[in-house]
């Protein structure tokens, strides 16, 4: 179906929709980086150690997100622009 033969209602769904697939796109690229990166440290030996503060990431964090790589004190910094987010960087 052609997008100018669409009316403004539908071209605002097949836009969301485009938004939402790339999205999801991203979202997934994302966590399987940072899976890898896990994985990585796990080789290393640094797997469960916060990479900005060196503390021991809780044990429930790692269970609910196994590749984490901040501790709950440091992820916060993060995500209020307080620290620079390495792991995203790479």
């Amino acid at each position: 179906m052609a997008e100018d033969t669409l009316d403004v209602a539908d071209q605002a769904v097949l836009s969301y929709q485009k938004e939402l697939i790339f999205s999801q796109g991203t979202e997934g690229h994302t966590q399987l980086s940072q899976v890898r990166l896990a994985l990585e440290r796990l080789r290393e030996g640094t797997f469960g150690e916060c990479l900005h503060c060196g503390q021991e990431i809780g044990e429930k964090r790692l269970e609910a997100l196994p590749w984490s790589a901040y501790c709950i004190a440091c992820q916060e910094k993060v995500e209020t622009g307080q620290i620079e987010d390495v792991v995203r960087a790479a």
